[in-house]
């Protein structure tokens, strides 16, 4: 009944290792930091392996070792006990020497530490009785590797908590920090006493006189120091998941800046195209107006003078007033694709008197009856704007005479605020928009344009239609945004 407490601080001592140790082993391969990474893996085996060396000694206080295994306990037990110790040197070192040029030069100070343990018991074998050896070695071993392990590991936790800060894991740093204190008083106090031996300076410094000053065993000391590092230590290991979380944001953010950039320089290419269009439509309604239009109106006279001319001979005059009227509606045809081009209505007479005189223009060449609503007060619209105004309600008429067969269109355009409105709506036979997607597989190419005018001033266009209803199309065209990016 004596060794009870003794009993379940050696469970609880063991079960705090192993927990680490359990814990570091499935976490430890998550860190983003290779040298953290390195360093885990030894602490993992230290925390394993002294689990159970503690539980070990658990069995043994308990008496569940037969005769046969209680004469080689000794052995076993001082075999993983100096293991688990070299492993937490070698943990402490990959911290402190933390760079991959010295991670070879790490592994250096675990194996002198090695060396100079096994030296001393080679040592002590030809001084001490061997009646002793056991409990001498368990305390050299303590002496030798347990104390420069947990100073080791002390230090490179303390290594590990200004990295963490330097990455801003503010937090993991306290928790590595107090890990350090952990195992500084795990590593110096809870193993400077030892069991009573004749080995100096056990013969007084040792766990009689601990229990002496203190009233309890230093096996609770070094239970209450594991279970702090290990609560500690597993506190900041959850620093990995924050850094996989920070490592996915910082992809997801990047993906968007490159799409964001994609789309931006697709825009940008989409305005040159469009510009470059108005500039070359431009370009040649002047060049067909200069040129072709004065040829054609040249022409036109010389057959009318020929004409009046030849009044006297029938077969001359009649071919003559046939070029003659060819002529005129190569003319009217002439400046009917110039106004399609570009009308010059839109650079001097301004949106509004454009569009009420397009549509006219288009009702008396097609029986169709377009009704134009305008209302709000024109603002001084930027050139883009202006265009991409006209060029929507212009796609909009063009498909409603091409595929509609309506008989009216109600033209909108409502100056706002901050944006223009426009709305048109026939009553034709409308069509399925998802019938009409899925049979071509993609929007067509008249929506499409007019969708990409209206996105790159921060628009939208939409169209409702179905069968037998006729078509709307709707469009908000933002010119706040055009004189933001002019200043």
């Amino acid at each position: 009944m004596e060794q009870t407490p003794l009993i379940v601080i050696n469970f609880f001592y063991g079960l705090a290792f192993f927990s680490m140790g359990l814990l570091v082993a499935m976490e430890g391969g998550r860190s983003t930091d290779a040298r953290l990474r390195m360093a885990l893996r030894p602490l993992a085996g230290f925390g394993l392996v002294h689990a159970a060396h503690e539980w070990l000694e658990m069995f043994k206080v308990m008496g569940h070792f037969n005769e046969q295994a209680s004469a080689i306990f000794p052995m076993v037990a001082l075999s993983i006990l100096a293991f688990s110790f070299l492993s937490l040197a070698a943990f402490g070192s990959y911290l402190v020497l933390g760079t991959e040029s010295t991670w070879r030069a790490s592994l250096i100070i675990p194996l002198a530490l090695e060396a100079i343990w096994v030296y001393g018991l080679l040592a002590f074998k030809g001084i001490y009785p061997l009646n002793e050896m056991y409990v001498i070695a368990d305390v050299w071993t303590r002496y030798s590797l347990a104390i420069p392990a947990g100073l080791l590991a002390a230090a490179g936790l303390v290594v590990q908590q200004r990295a963490f800060r330097r990455a801003g894991l503010v937090s993991f740093g306290r928790d590595s920090l107090w890990a350090s204190v952990s195992f500084g008083w795990y590593g110096l106090v809870g193993q400077i006493f030892t069991a009573p031996s004749q080995l100096p300076p056990s013969t007084f410094l040792n766990s009689a006189l601990f229990l002496d000053v203190f009233g309890f065993p230093v096996q609770l000391l070094r239970a209450v120091t594991a279970i702090f590092a290990s609560i500690f230590v597993i506190r900041f290991l959850r620093a990995f998941q924050v850094e996989s979380d920070r490592k996915i944001a910082e992809l997801q953010e990047a993906r968007l800046h490159e799409s964001r950039e994609r789309e931006s320089l697709r825009g940008e290419l989409f305005r040159k195209i469009v510009a470059a269009q108005e500039a070359e439509r431009q370009r040649i309604a002047r060049d067909l107006h200069d040129e072709t239009g004065q040829s054609l109106t040249a022409i036109g006279m010389g057959l009318r003078g020929l004409s009046d001319e030849n009044k006297r001979r029938r077969t001359s005059s009649d071919t003559l007033s046939q070029l003659q009227a060819l002529t005129s509606e190569a003319l009217r045809e002439l400046q009917r694709i110039i106004s399609d081009l570009r009308p010059a209505h839109l650079d001097d007479l301004g949106l509004s008197a454009t569009l009420r005189w397009y549509a006219s223009r288009l009702q008396e060449i097609t029986q169709l009856t377009i009704k134009v609503d305008i209302t709000g007060e024109e603002h001084a619209l930027d050139e883009t704007v202006k265009i991409a105004i006209f060029r929507i309600i212009q796609e909009a008429l063009n498909n409603i005479i091409k595929h509609s067969r309506a008989s009216s269109v109600r033209v909108s355009l409502d100056y706002k605020e901050k944006s223009a409105h426009i709305l048109i709506r026939d009553n034709g036979i409308g069509f399925d928009m998802d019938a009409v997607q899925n049979r071509i597989g993609r929007v067509s190419l008249g929506l499409a344009g007019m969708a990409e005018r209206a996105a790159l001033l921060g628009g939208t266009v939409e169209v409702h239609s179905r069968p037998n209803y006729g078509t709307e199309v709707e469009a908000i065209i933002p010119y706040d945004m055009v004189r933001k990016e002019a200043k």
